[in-house]
């Protein structure tokens, strides 16, 4: 009884606490939650000290398992080594800190919107893939050394899952009734991917172990096939559109995967490994290793062809009946009589994402974000403790109360920077590094009548002071995901 008077009242603390997404939903996790939250003013509020994050963001030199900072080629590996956004765990795997975590789940979110959107359905397959599945499509060999491979204790073959046709289309073709007038599905998942990669490099753009989103498109006919194919590629550029992210779709080729038709979402980049060809006298765009070497000129309107580099993060395939047609993923068609589906597969690399828009967005010293992503809209940072200006950290408890009332969207979207022995400008810098879209800081036209606090609004460059009304109708506009 003991026992469960002490469980009780835990419970009935942990009720009243705040869901934040830093926190564990169990009550194991009831403790680091607490630690989270320091009562400044009237509120709780979520604080920078007790974050799990490395606090090197004032050293000149990455300290970190990568090697010689010589290694460190890529700005995005750089940077998010730096601020404590990833850290290595083996070659070509990372730890994907707190921070980083968060803002894989908001774009996460996004994909999921812009996929259901289209009639998009989430599924979640096993990453352990029988060997013959791949073997039925020889790709077992086909892939070669990029797969990873593992026997279990019975002597059976699998591999870590690198893609997912073979597994996919086994699932549908195993539903024996399908009609013409279920298709088309647009089955997707977002998961972690493996692959042997020989050379692991530039942090999350080339790694052995990642998250993709994959989709697996099945239709009743090539013409609605390819209309769905249409519709995919609708959807991915509407999430590059939403995240603000300057993307080409180049025309690409099929490799191991196959089919008939491919194209790659590109952003364009100087450290990207991807060779492009655009035109700017009209649409075309292509992938250099789908051209003749000797090619100048646009195939479409003969005007004169562009080199880019680019960083792939999304990758479209038109299958037809290629997976169909060997596991036999059947429909009765408006005949009565069976057909073949067929199919498009659809990947985006998740993490990948993450990483190029860092890399494409932020300055050499500074992290900046899509808006959409930030793992935290806004950060507080109050005065020095014992300097002139402590009066005014009462008032910074109070605009976090007030935003939290006005603006629910913003619920746990809002950090304090609590170090209060640093000064304000060692926390701007370190603000400015984490690429906050939004820092409030009040500062000396804080003990003002009435009171300004010094807004920066990172992703434009504005520094603006505004009273605590003016600031809640400034984050009124934000958009979270």
């Amino acid at each position: 009884s003991l026992c469960c008077g002490v469980m009780g009242r835990l419970l009935t603390r942990w009720r009243t606490l705040p869901v934040l997404a830093t926190c564990s939903r169990h009550l194991s996790g009831y403790v680091p939650c607490r630690l989270h939250h320091r009562t400044l003013g009237r509120g709780k509020h979520l604080v920078l000290s007790r974050m799990f994050q490395p606090q090197n963001l004032r050293e000149d030199q990455v300290l970190s398992l990568e090697g010689r900072s010589g290694d460190l080629t890529c700005k995005s590996q750089r940077l998010m080594l730096q601020v404590g956004l990833i850290h290595p765990a083996s070659p070509g795997c990372y730890h994907l800190l707190p921070y980083t975590v968060r803002a894989l789940e908001k774009l996460v979110r996004v994909i999921d919107q812009e996929m259901q959107a289209i009639g998009g359905q989430k599924v979640n397959m096993p990453s352990l893939s029988p060997a013959d599945l791949w073997r039925a499509t020889n790709r077992w060999d086909l892939m070669g050394k990029e797969l990873l491979r593992l026997r279990d204790r019975h002597g059976k073959e699998y591999c870590l899952g690198p893609t997912h046709e073979e597994a996919i289309t086994a699932l549908v073709a195993s539903q024996k009734t399908l009609s013409y007038k279920q298709l088309p599905f647009l089955l997707y998942q977002v998961t972690r991917k493996f692959r042997d990669e020989p050379r692991p490099r530039f942090g999350l753009l080339r790694g052995r172990e990642f998250y993709m989103k994959d989709m697996y498109t099945f239709d009743s006919s090539t013409e609605a096939a390819q209309q769905t194919y249409s519709l995919v590629c609708g959807a991915y550029c509407s999430l590059f559109s939403r995240l603000g992210l300057p993307f080409v779709k180049v025309q690409a080729d099929v490799g191991s995967i196959g089919g008939t038709m491919s194209h790659e979402f590109q952003l364009p980049v100087d450290v990207g490994e991807d060779r492009l060809a655009v035109c700017l006298s009209c649409s075309f765009s292509a992938n250099m290793e789908t051209l003749d070497l000797s090619q100048t000129h646009c195939p479409v309107c003969q005007g004169p062809l562009t080199e880019t580099k680019g960083i792939e993060v999304g990758h479209t395939f038109y299958l037809g009946t290629k997976y169909s047609s060997i596991f036999n993923a059947q429909f009765t068609n408006i005949y009565g009589k069976p057909s073949l589906a067929e199919m498009g597969c659809y990947g985006l690399g998740v993490t990948r994402i993450l990483a190029a828009a860092i890399e494409v967005l932020s300055t050499e010293d500074c992290i900046r974000w899509p808006g959409l992503l930030a793992p935290y809209q806004v950060c507080l940072i109050p005065p020095k403790r014992g300097s002139k200006e402590e009066a005014a950290t009462e008032l910074m408890g109070s605009l976090h109360d007030h935003i939290a009332e006005a603006l629910p969207q913003l619920h746990g979207e809002v950090l304090l920077d609590d170090r209060t022995h640093l000064t304000i400008g060692n926390r701007l810098k370190d603000a400015n590094k984490l690429g906050y879209p939004f820092v409030i800081i009040a500062g000396k036209r804080a003990l003002e009548d009435p009171s300004h606090l010094e807004v920066w609004c990172q992703n434009t460059g504005e520094v603006v002071f505004l009273t605590k009304e003016g600031v809640v109708e400034l984050l009124s506009t934000v958009q979270v995901a």
